[in-house]
């Protein structure tokens, strides 16, 4: 049997007709995580204890033929970044001054648990998630399956290595300027993020924590129908985050059924700012057109953006520092002040933004709104007249990893240069914006690196970006069967 080929829902399927004990599985892909994590560095911890515990448990379940739900037995990995299991631990992306308890579940854990899926373990992410690729001081880079001199990207890199290598059929994800679409991209899976709203976000003492920009917690998959399953229970009301969204239940396994023929669909290499690499140019450009197979029309559409990517790429620099600057102030008011004492845990760039936020006035701020809205204005012009949005998920393929626990995106492309936090990402727009948008498989180079296609989709129609990515995958299968 080799499950690690089995999607979550086909796995859940099984377990559900009693083809295999949860049990069965826990032990199988914890055996695999033991053979296969030292040279991905995916998991960061894992907790076998726990996992057969529940695993048990279900059995009893399922022995009295109580009802479970699609993803019974799944075994899956949390994101070691923020907290995602009550009693478990995070150290915020490798900070080791900052391991402390999980005080609650996240979304993503919580919904997981009730379709029946099994945590099995925490995954590598870099400090804060600030930043494209996955790497951190305290466990270093996180390698990509395809080929492990490279990166897996970030932030959740841990999350997609364990996913694509079969060490978890699926994980936990959190996408705050591309965090789940960049690792996807890089790891050849299928990463989607939902409408601000649509998934609740309630983080306290500030309400709008995750606002500027919009972040959102996620998964990543290797295929859209266990996307579409989980977000079936992620997305949901929530009255105490101020954006959520009341939709009611959406069905998403079947509106991502629905027909795209007519569909008016823009792609962008670009968004005439970002200097692309040739190669992953043309495999996107390929990838976007094959859905005119679906009768779909794709055309090519310009942008009308004021300033240069890398303004763009700064301005989400100082934002997404905004509430980790707060967070180092008030731990320096405790008592830990993780700059003076602990400096050599944090990247020097993580500390230069928290400075830079820390320092900016009002006329900053306008600045930081104004800038999002020329991009809410750009991506609205375009969708006056199309449905979705194409273009790449990054501008170059997957980055070889540093050997100083510092690995980041690089710092120059065609002869430019870029900002190698996000600046190599077309993906953070959306987070300013607050649009749905996935990361699907496109092709890969000569090198037999993964490169993504990425897909944006109208604000709250979240099941447009599914409906796309599911007529894509019909149209581009892609398999696993590479898997040892």
């Amino acid at each position: 049997m080799e499950l690690e080929k089995l999607s979550g829902v086909e796995l859940g399927s099984m377990v559900k007709r009693g083809d295999v004990a949860p049990t069965e599985v826990i032990d199988y892909f914890f055996n695999r995580i033991e053979k296969r994590n030292p040279g991905l560095n995916a998991f960061v911890y894992t907790k076998y204890d726990d996992a057969i515990k529940e695993a048990k448990a279900l059995e009893t379940l399922l022995a009295k033929h109580e009802e479970v739900g699609p993803l019974a037995g799944v075994p899956i990995g949390l994101k070691d970044f923020l907290p995602s299991k009550k009693g478990w631990t995070n150290s915020h992306g490798g900070v080791k001054s900052l391991i402390m308890e999980d005080p609650c579940d996240s979304v993503f854990y919580a919904s997981a648990r009730k379709a029946g899926a099994i945590a099995v373990g925490k995954t590598n992410a870099p400090a804060f998630g600030f930043r494209g690729t996955c790497d951190n001081k305290l466990y270093g880079p996180t390698c990509n399956p395809f080929n492990t001199k490279y990166n897996s990207g970030g932030s959740s890199g841990g999350t997609a290595a364990a996913v694509a290598d079969g060490l978890i059929t699926m994980g936990e994800g959190g996408d705050g300027g591309g965090s789940i679409r960049i690792p996807a991209s890089w790891c050849n899976l299928f990463g989607f993020k939902a409408s601000v709203g649509s998934v609740p976000s309630v983080c306290r003492p500030d309400g709008w924590t995750a606002t500027h920009p919009y972040c959102t917690n996620g998964v990543l998959t290797r295929n859209v129908t266990d996307s579409a399953t989980i977000m079936e229970y992620m997305c949901y009301y929530d009255s105490r985050d101020p954006l959520s969204l009341d939709h009611g239940f959406r069905k998403f396994t079947e509106l991502m059924k629905k027909d795209i023929k007519d569909w008016k669909i823009a792609y962008t290499p670009d968004y005439g700012i970002f200097p692309v690499e040739k190669e992953v140019k043309e495999i996107v450009e390929k990838a976007a057109y094959s859905i005119t197979q679906a009768g779909a029309k794709v055309e090519r559409v310009p942008f009308k953006f004021k300033h240069t990517f890398n303004e763009y790429a700064k301005l989400w620099c100082r934002s997404i520092s905004i509430d980790t600057a707060i967070d180092m102030e008030n731990w320096k008011k405790a008592g830990l002040d993780l700059v003076k004492d602990h400096r050599d845990e944090l990247p020097e760039e993580f500390i230069y933004w928290n400075e830079q936020a820390l320092k900016s006035g009002i006329m900053d701020y306008r600045y930081f709104n104004d800038l999002r809205t020329e991009i809410l204005d750009a991506f609205e012009d375009v969708f006056d007249n199309y449905d979705l949005i194409l273009s790449p998920v990054t501008i170059c393929p997957p980055v070889l990893n540093s050997a100083n626990g510092d690995t980041k995106g690089p710092e120059e492309v065609n002869g430019v240069k870029v900002e190698p936090l996000i600046g190599f990402c077309e993906t953070f727009f959306s987070n300013f914006t607050g649009n749905p948008a996935a990361s699907i498989p496109a092709g890969f180079t000569k090198e037999g690196l993964p490169v993504g296609l990425q897909i944006i989709g109208r604000k709250f129609r979240d099941e447009d970006v599914l409906a796309a990515s599911y007529m894509y995958e019909r149209i581009n299968p892609w398999d696993y069967e590479n898997l040892t």
